[in-house]
């Protein structure tokens, strides 16, 4: 494994330090602060990019934080799963801020709008760390951060709704944080380990001498990532989070910060448990009948809503299980769908929730029924929205169809038809709760009554951006598969 150069640790730090500086220069300069931050996430998405293409030339990198090599230090993996998802966190949260940069403005009080960007801030640098790092008590410390960070994103509307799920928040998270720790500790004190290498080596010869310590170990991973991945049933805390939060927050929780819980369940699956655990306990079946019943009943509750922000809240529970169910078939073709549809669904629900706020910003009109002829009035946030629904159906064109696909495939590739059928099932469910929405807003015969306030351009243009990248992500999908199978090839 070659050294990387100082480029993963640069993204980090110059995100931590535009936290710093966000809040004192708002108070100074409210657009120069907007811009250091823009600026911060635009060298942070140009890193990973570099960091892409020394990743396809030299392979699997690695940078050792002062100096110091595992065991005893903080090791970062730069492979090309971790720059993927990278590149993900990054990309995804730069074009959310170039939206927010006015929608804060109709959202939030004035006074803390420097304290959202270094909120923004601290939460991306959070989340691209755990990307990247190799360490489970390094893990540990920046779920934390990502935790308060995303919890005080939704807080800072200063409503009462907003505090009541931020609470809930707070509390469903630190009990995944502490189930977390409590799982590192029955590992480090089987293997005396923290780094993911050392300890898959350690856990494969200390199974047989501690297998109850390992597979409650493994247990407590599960109810972590999956409370704080918001996997059925363990989702309560989200539709409120979601739905009350500011739209650029609610934009990063659902495109984001829930998708980076479940690839760190896939790195711990893969990179930290080895293969004989996998096979001595049904981790994986637990998995994927978890995410089964996440898919229905997320889409079920979906259909039952009449408030826009939540309708697509609860659509998350059913799309975020789309990811466990491609682990827990445990199938490279399924793998492929599940890392897939995390890109896919960044794009497609942040520009959902991106669309419901132009909506609101323009409107103020949240009720699902109210919204007949709106598209007449507003139409590049609805089709913005259409395009959306459709990927979230799986129709031709968009990115939805190709990560269902591959789940079918894997689904079919291990002989489980049943949730073959399940995969197909969301897509007609989803298809009844988006496409009403869609023709009633462009088809129907009643003109919308409320008054319009125009969208500004940048929000706009954010979500053209995001209707191509969608579309983009259906055309054009091969590379991005071809780099799944060649790395997937090396966790079998």
């Amino acid at each position: 494994m070659e050294s990387a150069g100082h480029q993963p640790v640069l993204i980090i730090v110059t995100l931590l330090i535009s936290a710093f500086l966000s809040p004192l220069l708002y108070r100074w300069r409210k657009f120069l602060s907007g811009m250091v931050l823009l600026a911060a996430l635009t060298g942070a998405f140009v890193t990973a990019l570099t960091l892409l293409g020394q990743v396809a030339r030299s392979g699997e990198l690695s940078y050792y934080l002062g100096n110091w090599p595992p065991p005893w230090g903080i090791e970062l993996v730069i492979d090309p799963l971790r720059v993927y998802m990278l590149l993900v966190v990054t990309g995804v949260s730069l074009w959310i801020f170039v939206y927010a940069l006015r929608d804060l403005e109709h959202e939030l009080h004035h006074d803390v709008i420097g304290w959202y960007y270094s909120l923004y801030a601290l939460l991306v640098a959070s989340m691209s760390a755990m990307t990247l790092t190799n360490d489970l008590f390094n893990l540990f410390v920046l779920m934390e951060i990502c935790a308060i960070s995303a919890c005080a994103i939704i807080t800072i509307k200063d409503k009462r709704e907003c505090l009541e799920a931020g609470f809930k928040y707070l509390i469903m998270s630190a009990m995944g944080t502490g189930c977390f720790l409590l799982g590192v500790a029955m590992i480090y004190m089987v293997t005396g380990y923290l780094n993911f290498s050392f300890i898959q080596t350690g856990l494969a010869a200390a199974l047989s001498e501690y297998p109850l310590n390992i597979f409650t170990a493994a247990a407590l991973f599960i109810v972590a990532f999956g409370t704080k991945a918001a996997l059925f049933p363990l989702h309560v805390w989200l539709p409120d989070a979601h739905a009350s939060a500011p739209s650029p927050s609610s934009a990063m929780l659902s495109g984001l910060v829930i998708k980076i819980y479940a690839f760190a369940l896939f790195m711990i699956f893969y990179r930290v448990f080895p293969r004989s655990l996998l096979d001595a306990i049904p981790l994986n079946e637990i998995i994927l009948w978890l995410g089964a019943m996440g898919v229905m009943f997320g889409s079920i509750y979906a259909m039952l809503q009449t408030d826009l922000k939540k309708m697509l809240a609860y659509s998350s529970i059913g799309q975020i299980a789309f990811i466990f169910m491609g682990i827990g078939l445990d199938q490279p073709l399924a793998l492929t769908g599940g890392l897939y549809h995390i890109m896919v669904h960044a794009f497609t629900k942040s520009m959902l929730f991106m669309s419901a706020g132009a909506i609101i910003y323009s409107t103020g009109v949240r009720r699902i029924s109210d919204l007949a002829g709106i598209g007449r009035v507003l139409p590049i946030p609805l089709l913005a929205f259409t395009i959306g629904s459709a990927s979230m159906i799986g129709l031709p064109g968009t990115g939805g169809l190709i990560s269902k696909w591959y789940l079918a495939l894997g689904a079919l590739e291990t002989g489980r038809i049943f949730f073959l059928l399940v995969i197909l099932a969301s897509s007609l469910l989803n298809a009844i709760y988006y496409m009403p929405i869609v023709i009633n807003a462009f088809m129907s015969g009643d003109e919308f009554k409320e008054k319009v306030k125009t969208v500004p351009p940048s929000m706009q243009a954010t979500l053209v951006v995001g209707i191509l990248l969608v579309v983009i992500s259906g055309i054009f999908s091969r590379q991005i598969i071809v780099l799944f199978e060649q790395a997937l090839t090396s966790l079998y």
